[in-house]
């Protein structure tokens, strides 16, 4: 019998009476429901669960325990074994995720706001008075308290919607934080009246503007405790979904182990702490199992980094850097307008994740996840630095996939030289690191593994590019000479390290012709 996949399914009461298959993650949520009882905030990038975990609570504070246990041929959920009162409380849920905030602005948010709260106000059997959201917002929750003889549960999807929608047109976004200032403001002095209360989003904005006045919360963003509140782990995935996995091995006719390892290449890595636990992305693994196995950026396609691209190259960060960039505690917590940073923002939104914590320093190394958000951003990246024609592009993935593959350095090197002629002349910068850098992401897209501003013992490869067979270092000139990079390399003994891993090494001295814009003369030994 074929198993329902939730793709999409954010209602957790139609889950549970569908049959569909759930990872269940009710023992980690008893956690949290019976800890320090605060407030909390959660960040995670789109498409990641937090609306399945809105209406989990949810369902846990309307008391039907009857969804949790043995239902629709599913065993019972671990929270129905826990202690647990199952008391029933007025739980109010607002979803910010609706509404052209892009497009309408402010009147979008009034709109949202407006049908969210009639709507809350309905289910509670309330009536709101004709005033200001925030009033009746507040007025909401105290009725429904009073009503029901009990605390309530507030719930907030996608809290920052409006404001990420906003983000590239600053009055529109001013407005717009404004009022949800006002409006989230209403929740500190709501607390007599809060049994729980809870925000999700992709974001945090700095305490100073939104957050201003819900200091309070407890962050569970990087929280050891809860990392894995949302995503698949490992032990999950071959847990809950080992039908799914036996099903694309048998119609695929694939080797077990290198199946799991391209599952884990593709799609794991998503770290949210210090501790070393990573995660898979479940929209991508749910696509992946109803495409057959079909290895594709699921995740990636549903929206584009197009701000993302831009504001790396507004603020001049090292695209080479990406994959070993250094942030501290308060650097996650710098998303603003006012002051942008591409590092949390990329963290946040799920383009970077942490790859290593240094305790000493208490820094956090971040890196790309997996393969599918490296190729893919690498290809966002090529885009919007170099703009080649998309069949040049094309044609070229090819047959330099094949050429390095082979251990072919001129047909590696014409292909480059027919990539440089068709980017755009008035984009090209005639600077060494230009070219350096436009190489390293022609390299990264195709999914070598490759490094650039490698660091040795006696200097920094240019670019090292490693295959099955074959290990490449690049060293690269402008206006100079191709004997003048190959004497660096041999000078600096720069591929000593690889000497004896038994693949075949190749030096490759390259310089840049600045009036051609393009590469010049170039030489190459082999070891």
């Amino acid at each position: 019998m074929k198993r329902l996949l939730p793709i999409g399914i954010q209602d957790f009461p139609k889950l549970r009476e569908g049959g569909f298959v759930y990872v269940d993650k009710t023992a980690r949520i008893h956690e949290l429901l019976t800890g320090s009882g605060q407030p909390f905030f959660l960040s995670r990038p789109r498409r990641f669960g937090k609306s399945l975990l809105c209406s989990t609570l949810g369902a846990i504070f309307e008391g039907r325990r009857e969804l949790f246990g043995e239902m629709a041929g599913r065993p019972a959920l671990a929270i129905n074994s826990l202690e647990w009162a199952w008391k029933k409380h007025p739980v109010i849920r607002i979803d910010l995720n609706a509404g052209d905030y892009a497009n309408e602005g402010l009147d979008a948010l009034r709109a949202v706001l407006s049908y969210q709260l009639k709507f809350e106000a309905d289910k509670q059997g309330v009536t709101l008075d004709d005033t200001t959201h925030a009033y009746q917002f507040a007025g909401l929750i105290q009725k429904s308290c009073n009503k029901a003889g009990e605390r309530a549960a507030v719930i907030i999807d996608e809290y920052d919607k409006p404001l990420l929608e906003t983000i590239n047109n600053p009055a529109t976004h001013e407005k717009i934080k404004s009022a949800l200032k006002g409006f989230y403001g209403v929740l500190k002095s709501s607390d007599p009246y809060l049994r729980f209360l809870l925000l999700t989003g992709v974001t945090k904005f700095s305490q100073v503007s939104v957050f201003s006045d819900l200091n309070h919360l407890d962050d569970l963003t990087l929280d050891p405790c809860y990392a894995d509140l949302c995503g698949v782990t490992q032990e999950e995935l071959e847990r809950d979904f080992g039908p799914e996995i036996e099903k694309v091995l048998k119609e695929t006719d694939r080797n077990r182990e290198e199946y799991m390892e391209n599952l884990h290449l593709y799609y794991d890595g998503y770290r949210f702490s210090k501790k070393p636990l990573k995660v898979y992305n479940p929209f991508g693994l749910l696509n992946h199992f109803k495409k057959g196995g079909e290895f594709n950026p699921y995740w990636y396609d549903t929206g584009t980094p197009t701000f993302l691209v831009k504001l790396i190259a507004e603020q001049k960060i090292n695209i080479l850097n990406l994959t070993n960039m250094q942030v501290g505690y308060a650097d996650f917590r710098k998303y603003d307008v006012e002051e942008m940073r591409a590092e949390p923002v990329l963290y946040q939104s799920g383009y970077l994740t942490i790859r290593d914590y240094d305790d000493e320093l208490n820094m956090y190394m971040l890196d790309f996840p997996n393969e599918e958000v490296r190729s893919c951003f690498a290809k966002s990246l090529l885009d919007h630095y170099l703009r080649p024609s998309n069949e040049t592009a094309a044609g070229m993935h090819a047959k330099l996939l094949q050429a390095l593959a082979k251990g072919e350095i001129e047909e590696t090197i014409n292909t480059l030289r027919r990539f440089f002629a068709a980017i755009p002349y008035d984009i090209i910068k005639d600077t060494e690191n230009y070219y350096q850098t436009a190489t390293h992401l022609i390299f990264f897209m195709l999914g070598f593994n490759c490094r650039s501003e490698v660091r040795i013992a006696d200097g920094r490869i240019d670019t090292l590019v490693e295959t099955k067979n074959y290990v490449y270092c690049f060293e690269f000139k402008l206006d100079k000479t191709a004997d003048e990079a190959l004497a660096q390399i041999d000078t600096k003994e720069y591929l000593l390290p690889w000497t004896g891993s038994g693949k075949k090494l190749f030096k490759v001295g390259v310089n840049f012709d600045s009036e051609k814009r393009n590469i010049g003369e170039w030489k190459y030994t082999a070891i």
